[in-house]
């Protein structure tokens, strides 16, 4: 019996050289959307990172006019404003904005 796993392997080869000015974690080019875990079977869906040129306000009564859920928007002191929408809406989040001019490539979906 040989055991084959035991080469070298480093997960962190393909990210490149990581010594320029940014931070190491940085994500500060992406929309962030991700999916929390509230009581029982109850969810909620955050979105940050959006870019300063489109109204939050107004995406927010958008997605809840949409969605046919309930929402609000939070000031955080970190993450700037973060939409808040009951329910997994991930997907549907994810499909708005690419249907109206948001680069799929900056679009991160995260949760289970």
């Amino acid at each position: 019996m040989s055991v084959q796993n035991l080469t070298a392997f480093d997960p962190f080869a393909d990210e490149g050289d990581l010594g320029n000015n940014q931070d190491v974690g940085s994500q500060q080019n992406y929309i962030h959307i991700r999916i929390q875990q509230r009581n029982g079977r109850k969810t909620l869906t955050t979105l940050q990172g959006l870019p300063t040129e489109y109204d939050a306000k107004k995406l927010l009564k958008a997605f809840k006019k949409e969605f046919a859920c309930n929402g609000t928007l939070v000031e955080d002191e970190e993450m700037g404003q973060v939409i808040q929408l009951q329910g997994d809406q991930r997907l549907k989040i994810s499909n708005f904005l690419t249907e109206n001019g948001i680069d799929k490539k900056t679009i991160k979906l995260h949760g289970f």
